[in-house]
């Protein structure tokens, strides 16, 4: 089985794939990293974000042995990534992966904003999360102090705004629901109530509700 879980709500996102991989035995790929690594190649190697044949190049020579480094997780990362994946020949050079590692048994939950749409439009099961953007704001600021890092929840507020809008106006792959997902609203969910939703989600289209 294949769960795609998409949509703005990046915070918490990647933990509620994670929890659900581990409760049902599956892999579990936060394709965000992806483009993430990409664009902090582009940036460690001092090119600009915008240039498409360095970007490509990266996306194609990808080590996901490096997918863990805590770097990938900073605002400055994540803003650049979002440059990165509007790029169509970069998504083009990324599809392959994500198809592969969707397709290895005994199944897999990917989450990003175009799973369900464009990487796995046969997924078994699509998930939509969203949130009200002042809350993912509050979670993010949250999130990067945690990590020692400073942030201002006002600015974090004005950048997920500023992405969620590019996301969904990019020519390639744009952030949307597909038409046979089920919203998972979490904004007044913690990871927990969030994790059991999505559980009675995927149960009801196994039982075929």
């Amino acid at each position: 089985m294949i769960i795609a879980i998409d949509g703005p709500a990046a915070s918490g996102k990647g933990t509620l794939g994670k929890r659900l991989a581990h409760h049902y035995g599956y892999r579990h790929l936060d394709t965000g990293v992806i483009y993430r690594a990409v664009a902090k190649a582009l940036l460690d190697g001092g090119y600009d974000l915008t240039d498409e044949a360095r970007a490509v190049a990266a996306a194609k020579e990808l080590d996901p042995e490096k997918f863990s480094h805590p770097e990938l997780k900073s605002q400055r990362i994540g803003d650049a990534a979002s440059v990165v994946s509007a790029i169509a020949s970069v998504r083009e050079a990324l599809v392959n992966f994500q198809r592969q590692f969707a397709a290895d048994p005994p199944g897999a939950v990917l989450d990003g904003r175009d799973i369900g749409t464009v990487i796995c439009p046969n997924a078994e099961v699509k998930i939509f999360v969203v949130a009200d953007p002042q809350v993912r704001a509050h979670r993010r600021t949250l999130e990067a102090r945690a990590r020692g890092e400073e942030a201002d929840e006002a600015l974090v507020l004005a950048d997920i705004l500023k992405r969620d809008e590019r996301d969904r106006n990019r020519a390639a792959a744009p952030l949307k629901a597909a038409a046979d997902a089920h919203i998972l609203d979490n904004s007044h969910l913690d990871i927990e109530g969030g994790v059991r939703a999505a559980i009675a989600i995927i149960e009801a289209v196994r039982a075929g509700r």
